[in-house]
């Protein structure tokens, strides 16, 4: 039997690796650029290359690729085999160091968002060393930022490594502040929890709406759903046991760290977290995780689903960013301590995390926003559109205290008592966990719980960094100049929290209560779809402040506004478009051929009794015929009204009309449908249903 620690990164070009492959002096030099983020010596490259050749060819490989990350929220791959010909007819194997650094794939069919003409098709790609090359299959895969002729970005990577650099440059410069001389760099760590449906192939296959949307767009409310909460953390069943233990291994041997898995709430749901690591590498292990996510399932005989709301009715699917910062020493700068109060550097940096989130509330938002995330963002099992921050009692009440110039008692750490002698003694902590909170505060880092599970983790870590990169500038820029360095940074620390202490609520996120309290009273943002929020990308604050660290360009925001309301009408538009296909071609004529089926019925009964009433018959005819209409009526209006898409004048204008009259439409569609399918015998529906597809895995 195979023993972890013997694969695990065995198909990772890392440290090991390169530490055992490469000259001490090329070993030396890539290491400097990996942990210092130093300018790569391409001296070294043609070496890197050929012993990255060697170990690849080692392991079966027999092609390279750039592996890079588009804006289409996937990756994205060409592969190019090792083979040269050679004199004597043969061929021989060769990589050089010119091929590992840069590549030119056809960038003319990635989305740009006005970034470039049709017929501009060259782009490049370009080496990212902070990042392992990996092999996949028989492919040398290696992470790379992906740009256009010009330099603009067209990826997701190269903006996140901007905002890394940028959180670095600022986090730098408040350490120093505090005497701080010996840390050489900051990051940005990040541990993504994934949640995930894993359904049976042949469902899946019965389903056009899963197969063409990802989600279905019609299905009864089933007998049982998730009310009982017997899901939850209950025993794994052995077809979803056996598909986690290959998804582990295929994990562990790419170094993908790999570490919680379970049921989640809903039937068929389940959770995969890995350990921290990185932003970068954890987004490229994110990306990883899911692609292979997919094909073990189907190995497995098994569909693995990663919208973000595939059933109506029980919770959709997250993905939770546990976010923090650390200094290349291991010290985590929002790790509080024993006594937080006492802890003058923890305090500033907590307190540029909430300027962050307050002033930018509207960014988080946008990073998250995706037609599926929509329908899951504000439902019982998500937090709302509305951002906010959970603290806890402790932090609360140390900021409480700073606020008003008083004293902190702290909170008496109690020790838990289980009323069993046998049980273990340990202290409670000294907050509990808020479920409902957007943007939790965990101890040592932040959860964003605002992501959706098919999102990359990318775009809100490139706002995250950005905005906590532009308080800590705010705050250097300040303190730099202090004559009384302690007395300012108190007042500093004192005002934020005044200015910005609207944006903490420690209560329940589901409230409708806490809805009106915090749009009303508090003035927060309640950006409720796509629409709402993303034309807000472009706001002067938005990019000044994001053009200012250099994270994006002015024509690079304007792209992706571009690129992710196109993504938004394409997506709602597909999922309209199928259900006006299944209404026509399946439901409808199912149910007026169950109908024909009683009427048939009933007039036979009649032919033999005269004076029977067949009062149930004539009642349920009368009630199918008139869903039928129903569904036929709202099938070509819901047609009819994506024919007025095209009339839109702009990509803002289209998603207008997506939000306020496509969506509605749909609404009436699947309502008239699904109550179609209460009523029609088993038997004549053409599409499995919500018990079958929810509980089909054994």
């Amino acid at each position: 039997m195979k023993k972890v620690p013997d694969y695990f990164g065995s198909m990772v070009f890392d440290d090991r690796v390169m530490k055992a492959k490469l000259p001490a002096k090329v070993y030396a030099s890539l290491k400097k650029t990996i942990d210092e983020g130093a300018t790569l010596d391409s001296g070294v490259a043609n070496e890197v290359a050929d012993a990255m050749k060697d170990w690849a060819v080692e392991n079966g490989a027999t092609h390279f690729t750039h592996w890079f990350q588009p804006l289409t929220g996937i990756t994205a791959e060409k592969h190019d085999s090792f083979i040269t010909p050679s004199l004597d007819g043969g061929v021989i194997m060769e990589f050089s160091g010119k091929e590992l650094i840069k590549g030119e794939p056809d960038a003319s069919s990635f989305p740009s968002g006005g970034l470039r003409a049709t017929f501009e098709a060259r782009g490049y790609t370009a080496w990212d060393p902070t990042s392992y090359a990996f092999i996949k299959g028989k492919t040398l895969c290696i992470p790379t930022a992906f740009c256009s002729y010009s330099g603009q970005a067209l990826d997701k990577k190269t903006p996140l490594l901007r905002s890394m650099e940028a959180l670095n440059r600022q986090a730098l410069r408040v350490l120093r502040l505090f005497g701080n001389k010996k840390a050489k760099y900051v990051h940005s760590s990040v541990g993504p929890e994934q949640e995930y449906f894993l359904i049976t192939k042949e469902m899946y296959d019965a389903r056009p709406d899963l197969r063409f949307t990802g989600r279905t767009l019609f299905g009864a409310k089933p007998p049982k759903g998730q009310e009982m909460d017997d899901h939850y953390f209950g025993v794994i069943k052995p077809r979803v046991a056996a598909y986690m233990e290959e998804l582990n291994e295929e994990l562990w041997k790419l170094g993908i760290l790999a570490k919680t898995e379970h049921n989640e709430v809903a039937p068929a749901q389940h959770e995969l977290a890995p350990i921290y690591t990185t932003t970068n590498i954890a987004t490229d292990h994110n990306q990883l995780t899911m692609e292979i996510m997919q094909k073990v399932a189907a190995k497995h005989g098994l569909v693995c689903l990663l919208h973000e709301k595939p059933f109506a009715g029980v919770n959709g699917s997250g993905k939770h960013n546990n976010w923090s910062i650390s200094t290349d020493e291991g010290q985590n700068l929002l790790s509080p301590g024993d006594t937080p109060y006492e802890n003058a550097q923890f305090l500033l940096f907590l307190c540029a995390v909430i300027k962050a989130v307050d002033d930018y509330q509207d960014l988080l938002r946008i990073s998250v926003a995706t037609a599926g995330n929509d329908h899951r963002l504000g439902a019982n099992e998500a937090p709302p559109a509305v951002v906010s921050i959970f603290l806890g009692d402790e932090l609360d009440g140390v900021l409480k205290a700073i606020e008003t110039d008083t004293p902190y008692e702290g909170i008496e750490k109690k020790q838990m008592k289980l009323g069993v002698d046998v049980l273990p003694k340990f202290n409670r902590d000294t907050t509990d966990r808020n479920r409902t909170s957007p943007f939790a505060f965990t101890g040592n880092k932040f959860e964003f719980r605002m992501l959706g599970s098919s999102n990359s983790i990318a775009c809100a870590n490139i706002m995250l960094n950005s905005a906590v990169a532009e308080s800590l500038k705010i705050y250097a820029d300040r303190l730099e100049k202090s004559t009384d360095f302690e007395t300012d940074l108190h007042n500093m620390i004192k005002k934020t929290i005044k200015d910005h202490k609207r944006i903490i609520f420690n209560g329940n996120g589901y409230d409708d209560a806490w809805i009106k309290e915090a749009t009303k009273t508090r003035g927060l943002l309640n950006y409720r779809t796509t629409a709402d929020c993303m034309p807000h990308l472009l706001d002067k604050k938005n990019v000044d402040m994001l053009t200012s660290h250099k994270v994006f360009s002015v024509s690079e925001l304007q792209s992706r506004c571009e690129i992710m309301l196109e993504n938004y009408c394409k997506s709602v538009t597909i999922e309209a478009n199928t259900m006006v296909d299944m209404a026509k071609t399946q439901i409808a004529p199912a149910i007026e051929a169950f109908t024909a089926y009683i009427a048939k019925n009933t007039a036979a009964k009649k032919a033999v009794i005269a004076d029977i009433t067949c009062k149930y018959e004539t009642d349920l005819i009368s009630k199918l015929s008139d869903i039928t209409d129903k569904i036929a009526i709202y099938a070509d209006e819901l047609n009819d009204t994506i024919v007025t898409l095209g009339e839109a004048k702009g990509i803002i204008e289209e998603s207008e009309i997506i939000r306020d009259c496509v969506l509605p439409k749909m609404c009436e569609l699947r309502l008239a449908a699904d109550t179609a399918e209460t009523l029609t015998a088993k038997s004549y529906w053409p599409y499995p249903s919500y018990a079958d597809i929810l509980f089909s895995v054994k």
